[in-house]
Formats: C-alpha cells, sequence, structure tokens
C-alpha cells in the first residue's frame, strides 16, 4: 500500500509536468559546469595565495613596512575574491539549480537559510565594494605609483560600487516589504489558522 501523502514525514507525489516546460526546466542543469569552473578558478587563488605568502616569509627581512602591508592587502584582496566566489558557487547553485540539502549541517552558512537572487545580489555586492576599498588603500598606502587621474577614477569606481549596493539594498527591502508572501512562508495554513483562532478565543 503506498504511503498516504497526508502522513507526517511522507513527501507529496511530484506534480507531472509537460515536455516542454520539464526540458525548460531541467535547463538549469547547464549552469552546473560553470560553477564547477569556478570552483577550479577558485583553486587557482589558493595557488597564488600561497606563492604570496612564501614571498612574504622568505623576504620579510628585506622588505621594508610599507611593502610588507601592500603584500599583506594583496592577501586580503584574494581572501575577499574567494569569499565572492564562495558566495557566487554556493549561492547561485541553491538559488537557480537545486537545493543543497545541508540544512541541520554544523557548517550551514547563516546566509545560506534567506538567500534568494535578491540577498544573493546586495551580499555580492557587498563583497565588491569591500574589495574595491582594498585597492583603494593600496593606492593610498603607495600612491606615488599612480597618477592623479587614475586615483580619481578609482575613488569614482568605489563610490559607484556603494550607491548600487544601496540601490539594490533598498530595492529588495522595498520588493519584500511590498510582496512579503514571495518571501515568507504563511505561518499557518487557513483551516490551522481558524483552529488556532478558535483555541485562543472558545
Amino acid at each position: 500500500m503506498s504511503a498516504s501523502p497526508n502522513i507526517p514525514g511522507t513527501r507529496p507525489p511530484r506534480p507531472s509536468m509537460k515536455p516542454l516546460p520539464a526540458v525548460i526546466f531541467m535547463s538549469r542543469w547547464l549552469q552546473v559546469p560553470l560553477y564547477l569552473g569556478l570552483i577550479v578558478a577558485q583553486g587557482v587563488y589558493v595557488v597564488l595565495f600561497l606563492k604570496e605568502v612564501w614571498h612574504l616569509v622568505t623576504h620579510m627581512t628585506t622588505l621594508d613596512e610599507t611593502n610588507i602591508m601592500l603584500v599583506v592587502l594583496g592577501l586580503i584582496d584574494v581572501v575577499m575574491i574567494s569569499n565572492l566566489l564562495i558566495m557566487v558557487i554556493v549561492g547561485g547553485y541553491e538559488t537557480f539549480v537545486s537545493r543543497l540539502g545541508v540544512e541541520g549541517h554544523p557548517d550551514q552558512p547563516e546566509w545560506l537559510d534567506h538567500v534568494n537572487a535578491g540577498v544573493l545580489k546586495v551580499k555580492l555586492s557587498m563583497a565588491l565594494i569591500s574589495i574595491s576599498s582594498i585597492h583603494l588603500l593600496k593606492t593610498f598606502i603607495n600612491p606615488d605609483q599612480y597618477s592623479e587621474h587614475a586615483v580619481m577614477w578609482q575613488v569614482i569606481i568605489h563610490l559607484a560600487f556603494l550607491l548600487s549596493a544601496l540601490i539594490m539594498a533598498w530595492v529588495d527591502r522595498l520588493t519584500t516589504h511590498t510582496h512579503p508572501e514571495h518571501f515568507h512562508e504563511p505561518s499557518a495554513t487557513p483551516a490551522k489558522a481558524h483552529e488556532q483562532a478558535a483555541e485562543l478565543h472558545p
């Protein structure tokens, strides 16, 4: 005897799809090679990070404070880009391809619980701002290597990133408050809500 879909703990049967919608829906798996390619890029950044650390350790007696700070900022820059890659790989796969099934895992990221396309865009924009801040700080530490025109454009680009992040966050907040049913699951069905109301007001 097949399990009833009303029994707690059982999954409801999947609705059948027509061939064309099924093909279109399955096309999301074409993104998997893209995320695998980003994982390869993550490995390249790991090699680059270790190379920079080795350079810092082997030349720590010959580098002055400014150069050491520039190397450290370069390492932070690599870490920030690596964090950006992780957010794109994990959040993008979870949002656009398939569930990862990490619910209850001790290493599950906090932001993965409420990730959606809007939240992911805001987080990516904040990561870009952090990366731009690192590059801008490196420029300010050693300004002699850059022309005034180049510094001005770096500041303008950084401000553009900041303004874009603020606009995306504002639009995401506005959309969430305008259509909350698309972003939050209802706490109870109408029947359950009626039963709860009856219990509170007999």
